[in-house]
Parts: structure tokens; C-alpha cells; sequence
């Protein structure tokens, strides 16, 4: 069974961009295009990862970040954030919330693949998976 990866961004182009890339390399993707519907998402789709971006509408990529952390049905899913925001301090924001990885736009499609497919390899290493009661994703 494939894994289900939700991607979230208010950018369409960059959903189809990601959506498409991950589609390719077997994934199953699910979008949504602001913090609301990403959180709507994650409670009907139970994806094993998300690819979230930053500045969206009615919810940034921080706070649906806290609000699935603070869930214990949530709170171990990887998050990738993929972001415009690349100054020193979003990046160390990021990296201090708790994602897997964080990749500035413009990003290369291959980058990203790489960065799912090793967390993925980690969780899989480790005998793990998004329900593992870990908190740390080694990438």
C-alpha cells in the first residue's frame, strides 16, 4: 500500500508541482490550500506525512504545525516544510517546531523526493512509523 503524503500550499502551481512528483515516485497525495483544510485533511485522510508550506490563508504552516503536534494522534507525523521563507529565523523557527526537514522555494522536486524518501528509510530503519510514540525524525 502506498504511503499518503498530504500537501499543502495556497499556491496551486505548487501543489501540481509536488503533487505530480510525488504521484511519479508512487505516493499517494492528498492536497488541501490553506491551514484549515490541512488540519480537515489529516483528521479524514490519516496521511504518514505532510509537505506544508508557511504563509497560507486562515492558518499558517506554524500553527497547523503546533496544532498537530499538540494532538497525540498527530503529533508524530512527519512535516516537511516547503516555504518561501528562508531567513535565518523562519529556518531556525521551523527547525525549532519540530519538522522533519525544511526546503526553501524555489525548491528542486528531486530535493524534496529525496528528503521523503529518507524519512520514510529512517521510520523504516528504526522499525517505526508515525504512530511510534518518537518524537525526533532523523533525516
Amino acid at each position: 500500500m502506498a504511503k499518503k503524503i498530504l500537501v499543502v500550499d495556497d499556491e496551486r502551481h505548487i501543489v501540481r508541482l509536488v503533487e505530480v512528483n510525488l504521484t511519479r515516485a508512487g505516493y499517494d497525495v492528498v492536497t488541501a490550500y490553506d491551514g484549515v483544510e490541512a488540519l480537515e485533511a489529516v483528521k479524514n485522510e490519516t496521511p504518514d506525512m505532510i509537505v506544508l508550506d508557511v504563509m497560507m490563508p486562515r492558518m499558517d504552516g506554524f500553527e497547523v504545525l503546533r496544532r498537530l503536534q499538540a494532538d497525540p494522534e498527530t503529533q508524530n507525523i512527519p512535516v516537511i516544510m516547503l516555504t518561501a521563507k528562508a531567513q535565518d529565523a523562519d529556518v531556525f523557527k521551523g527547525w525549532s517546531s519540530g519538522v522533519s526537514s525544511y526546503l526553501t522555494k524555489p525548491f528542486n522536486p528531486r530535493e524534496l523526493l529525496t528528503f521523503v524518501e529518507r524519512i520514510f528509510q529512517s521510520l523504516e530503519d528504526r522499525g517505526g512509523g508515525p504512530d511510534d510514540g518518537e518524537d525526533v525524525w532523523e533525516v
